[in-house]
């Protein structure tokens, strides 16, 4: 084989091996999500509080409505009033992404009086605040939207983590 056609011979096999990739590419499903999700957009997410039956209790769910998957806190982030810190997570555990498909749901659950305290350490709050991740500035939630007109009792808050199903 002279120079030349080897040359032809090389160039026609490596237009066959990219019409056969295009044609597979165009074919087949797109490719999985990989590697870390962003952060959700706040403007995304809807946020949604209600006072549970149980006392003391309030449950927590969160909506991505964004067109993709995203990620926040896996530890909602729930503050009192004017009372410093925001509930603790228990069980315990560390800051991580918790992924959420769009259209979907989370939900969490906050004690907002964990042990039978002396009542003069409760206090009682007139708002809290909700964020989805600590880095969203949250929705303010009164009190009396939550039919609690004497305030949101607080004694050592604790939360769940984000959880895909509500409890």
């Amino acid at each position: 084989m002279h120079f030349s056609q080897r040359i032809t011979a090389t160039a026609a096999v490596a237009a066959a091996l990219l019409l056969t990739a295009s044609a597979t590419a165009a074919g087949a499903p797109p490719a999985p999500e990989a590697g870390p999700q962003a952060l959700c957009a706040e403007r995304n997410l809807s946020v949604e509080v209600t006072a549970a039956p149980t006392p003391d209790v309030l449950s927590l769910r969160f909506t991505n409505h964004g067109p993709r998957a995203c990620t926040v806190d896996r530890i909602p982030t729930v503050t009192f009033g004017d009372l410093d810190g925001a509930a603790r997570p228990e069980p315990p555990a560390d800051s991580a992404p918790y992924r959420v498909a769009a259209g979907a749901s989370a939900y969490a659950t906050v004690r907002t009086v964990l042990l039978p305290p002396t009542p003069g350490d409760v206090r009682t709050v007139p708002e809290i605040v909700v964020a989805a991740d600590p880095a969203h500035h949250g929705k303010r939630i009164r009190a009396t939207e939550l039919g609690l007109p004497e305030g949101v009792r607080v004694y050592d808050p604790v939360t769940s983590l984000w959880q895909p199903a509500a409890r």
